[in-house]
């Protein structure tokens, strides 16, 4: 009803909405079926373009990625929280240009003070004394009062830094996902933006990560359970890539990996070191003392440009898995 519809249109609307989350294969809980009762409303644009994306690429739908599509096009918060921190920054930035406008101002008006000192010139010696006396004693207050303002300055230019300092952390709060720590999916195109202004012939390989019955395994032993699975096996995948790109969560159980100016064969070995170190990993139920299941992962990796779209380079990642089965 948030659009106002009529009682009828609702109830069709709500019918239908049920009949799509079969369809998706996703549960009837209130996030997923909001989801669905605003996608088959068609008042959402940027939402129903997701979904549409996802879709045609042969990408199932979870319950990770619904819940992202909530927060991002029902609640809007990433998008207010995103606006603040931008706004905040602008006048960050606003402070500090004016603090070092301030400096040089001040820095000018006392090198002038000094030279019309050295040039005053009249045949009156006794008003020349007085005059430069007076002018001097004006220049002392002056760098005195400006000193003090100078330092003023330095303390707001050293709270802006620790501001801006502040506001990366906050960035890195609305990038990362909560649950792995690995950047959220709409990381991807602000990174693959930033690596396209620096050359747009720059090479890139993807790698695919995605975890085998998952679902199963956190419907055996728990949601919690798996959620520290996805942790360990996040943190895995994080020491194998270290600064040389960046690891995404893409899905509830799939990770992926964007790795700038690497050759397909070095992301191949990235990618077999992750599966190794996955399946060395060994889980035990605290409070039972039983040792889970062992957990292995599917990979697929692809190379390609950043002159062509970076998905289709993911989709081929995709691909290699599927051929890999």
């Amino acid at each position: 009803m948030k659009y106002h519809d009529s009682i009828k249109k609702a109830n069709q609307v709500m019918v239908l909405a049920i009949e799509q989350l079969i369809t998706w294969k996703l549960a009837p809980t209130p996030i997923n079926y909001t989801v669905s009762y605003e996608y088959l409303s068609k008042k959402n644009s940027a939402l129903i373009s997701s979904l549409k994306l996802r879709l045609d690429d042969g990408i199932s739908l979870d319950n990770f990625f619904i819940e992202e599509l909530y927060k991002s096009h029902i609640l809007g918060q990433s998008k207010f929280r995103e606006g603040i921190v931008e706004e905040l920054d602008n006048v960050l930035t606003s402070m500090q240009k004016n603090c070092r406008q301030s400096f040089s101002s001040a820095t000018s008006f006392i090198n002038q003070l000094d030279d019309n000192t050295a040039n005053i010139e009249s045949n009156d010696h006794q008003a020349v004394l007085t005059a430069i006396k007076q002018l001097r004693h004006a220049s002392v207050s002056f760098k005195s009062t400006q000193k003090a303002l100078l330092k003023q300055l330095e303390q707001s230019q050293q709270h802006s830094k620790d501001l801006r300092d502040e506001l990366k952390e906050v960035r890195k709060e609305i990038d990362l996902d909560p649950v792995t720590g690995l950047y959220k999916r709409k990381a991807i195109s602000k990174y693959v933006e930033e690596w396209h202004s620096q050359d747009p012939n720059k090479n890139i390989a993807v790698i695919i990560i995605n975890i085998n019955q998952l679902s199963e395994f956190s419907q055996r032993f728990g949601s919690l359970l798996g959620d520290v699975i996805l942790s360990k096996i996040a943190n895995k995948i994080s020491s194998y890539v270290n600064n040389s790109g960046i690891p995404v969560r893409t899905g509830g159980d799939e990770f992926l990996i964007l790795l700038p100016e690497v050759e397909k064969s070095t992301a191949t070995e990235i990618a077999e070191k992750i599966s190794f170190g996955v399946e060395k990993l060994r889980f035990v139920s605290v409070q039972t003392g039983v040792r889970l299941p062992k957990i292995s992962v599917s990979l697929g990796v692809s190379a390609g440009h950043l002159k062509e779209p970076i998905e289709t380079c993911i989709n081929r990642a995709r691909q290699a898995i599927v051929t890999s089965n």
